[in-house]
């Protein structure tokens, strides 16, 4: 069997040329190959980067692509990552090294960029409606009878549209599409049993289309882990087992998929069943210190030990102390997550010594400015020229601000250099 991702193409992003569009990375590297880069295994820090940075950990990511592939293999459970939260093929190939399927997918560009690297299990958790997109997918999955790829419907208009545009493009293979369920109020599918049905029908009736499976999306009814928010989920979830079981005779080779990183354990407990079970999961890899902490099965509290670790930090140097109690750093919107929390302050560096920063808060971002508010304990340790390491909240709008991202072992070397495509 061929393989999920054409290893010779990853394998040459090592061959890139680092230089001016890959901020915080050192000047001293400008003109070297990553594999120069990495062959020489620097350390970071002794190699001047040019701040803020962010930076992976490869002890942290090991830990957590094992983990989320032995807690799979112990639920029964298939897992197709959500690609676009790296958006790295590198990050993807560990992925799949382990264990993963597919790679999911928000948008027709995100396929074009894995399909780049050769990807041929692809699941686009969207509806397509767009003619462009679907002859340019028709062209590709008629190129490469290894290629599949799996999308959403929920209405009857997208199937006559996409049915139409397939048509037009002189597409040979049919198109493989899940009814898409979706809890009023929230995002995308369909609503009730009626419209699911009709939908479900109107994809069988389409010699364009292939109706494989149901999809849903939990995390659309938010991040709540109290007994009521897991009760809507479970009754969310309820809804879309009884359609799956429903739509089962309709079906070619039976795929129920849901699954965010807050709540893939109800999604195992509910889904699981004669077909294939899809988790859809992405920010395991990484987790954080903010939400997914607070909410991911594996690392809320309640939780047993072994969970995921907080794998992607953020560096940032003090460039100011302007009044008692306050530093200014040089982080800010352009370079780290917000929408979720602000920045959680770790440490300080201080030479090859390490300080804990236990009650220091960030209180404000500015595009290029973190407003850091000092605990009594790090008045006098917290100077101007000290470098911080931060954890992050929501790590995908972290990934999205960083083309070119360092990977560090437990020495703090440089073992790799993470390239991302948004």
């Amino acid at each position: 069997m061929a393989s999920l991702i054409n290893a010779a193409a990853v394998t040459a992003l090592a061959g890139e040329r680092v230089d001016w569009r890959f901020k915080g990375l050192p000047a001293s590297w400008s003109g070297l190959t990553v594999a120069q880069i990495c062959a020489g295994a620097p350390d970071l820090f002794d190699a001047g980067p040019l701040g803020p940075v962010c930076t992976l950990s490869d002890t942290a990511l090991r830990h957590n692509l094992a983990t989320m592939a032995g807690w799979c293999a112990r639920h029964g459970v298939e897992l197709a990552p959500h690609g676009k939260t790296h958006m790295s093929p590198q990050l993807l190939a560990r992925q799949f090294a382990v264990g993963a399927c597919a790679v999911t997918a928000a948008t027709i560009s995100q396929v074009r960029t894995y399909r780049a690297f050769g990807v041929r299990e692809v699941v686009l958790a969207n509806e397509l409606v767009d003619a462009a997109a679907l002859a340019w997918l028709a062209a590709e999955l008629d190129s490469d009878p290894e290629f599949r790829l799996i999308c959403w419907v929920d209405s009857t208009r997208g199937v006559a549209l996409m049915s139409k545009a397939l048509q037009a493009a002189g597409a040979r293979r049919p198109l493989d599409v899940c009814v898409e369920l979706g809890a009023v109020g929230t995002r995308t599918g369909c609503r009730d049993d009626a419209s699911a049905d009709a939908v479900a029908a109107a994809a069988v009736a389409s010699p364009r289309l292939r109706l494989v499976g149901v999809a849903g999306y939990e995390a659309a009814l938010g991040h709540d882990v109290s007994p009521d928010g897991v009760e809507r989920v479970r009754g969310y979830l309820e809804w879309v087992r009884a359609a799956a079981t429903r739509l089962a005779p309709l079906c070619s080779d039976m795929v129920v998929t849901a699954g965010g990183s807050t709540h893939f354990d109800l999604v195992a407990e509910g889904l699981t069943g004669p077909w294939r079970t899809l988790l859809r999961s992405g920010v395991y890899l990484t987790n954080d210190d903010g939400l997914y902490l607070r909410t991911s099965p594996l690392t809320r509290p309640g939780a047993q030990p072994g969970g995921f670790i907080p794998a992607m930090h953020v560096w940032a140097q003090v460039c100011s102390r302007p009044e008692a109690g306050l530093a200014l750093l040089t982080m800010g919107r352009r370079d780290v997550s917000f929408d979720a929390d602000l920045p959680v302050p770790r440490r300080l560096r201080i030479g090859s010594d390490w300080t804990d920063l236990a009650g220091c808060e960030v209180a404000a971002l500015n595009d290029q400015h973190a407003f850091l508010r000092l605990s009594p304990a790090a008045q006098d340790v917290v100077e101007v020229g000290s470098w911080i390491e931060f954890g992050v909240s929501h790590p995908c709008t972290v990934f999205d601000k960083w083309q070119l991202i360092p990977v560090l072992d437990e020495h703090g070397r440089v073992i790799d250099l993470v390239r991302t495509f948004f």
